[in-house]
């Protein structure tokens, strides 16, 4: 059994993340989505327009998703030990460098894991800033 390990905000789903989602579930058996909890949205990105609780159980009920869990804030590598996973999927997005996070996860001892990064969504013409962007233009109407 692989298993895998993608996480992101998931504040406004759409498009990109499920195809995201779709390609981390097809390099494994099971797929464990770790979706970031607001303390960390509001630290790295902004206020959150969904609570975590939400995401979690709207990403956790997408057909691709076995389990859908609310990261921890402090050190992402806490929660990658707590989820086990053999493969860590990033999104094209995503800022880590591949060789970078192999290095660290061998450095804390977690060596086996390997590191893949999704391809962008052809389609993804709706990420989640454009949304809050497009929607904010529709109040001012």
């Amino acid at each position: 059994m692989v298993r895998v390990m993608a996480s992101g905000v998931f504040d406004i789903l759409h498009t990109g993340h499920v195809s995201y989602l779709e390609q981390a579930k097809s390099m494994g058996d099971e797929l464990v989505v770790v979706v970031a909890c607001d303390d960390t949205v509001r630290k790295r990105k902004h206020e959150p327009i969904t609570p975590e609780g939400m995401r979690v159980r709207i990403v956790g009920s997408l057909k691709s998703v076995d389990r859908a869990v609310v990261g921890k804030g402090g050190d992402m590598f806490d929660t990658v030990r707590e989820v086990a996973p053999d493969i860590i999927v990033l999104g094209f997005d995503q800022t880590f460098d591949v060789g970078e996070l192999e290095g660290e996860l061998a450095r804390k001892g977690m060596g086996g894991v390997k590191v893949a990064r999704a391809d962008e969504c052809a389609e993804d013409l709706s990420a989640t800033r454009r949304i809050i962007k497009r929607i904010r233009s529709l109040e001012d109407d």
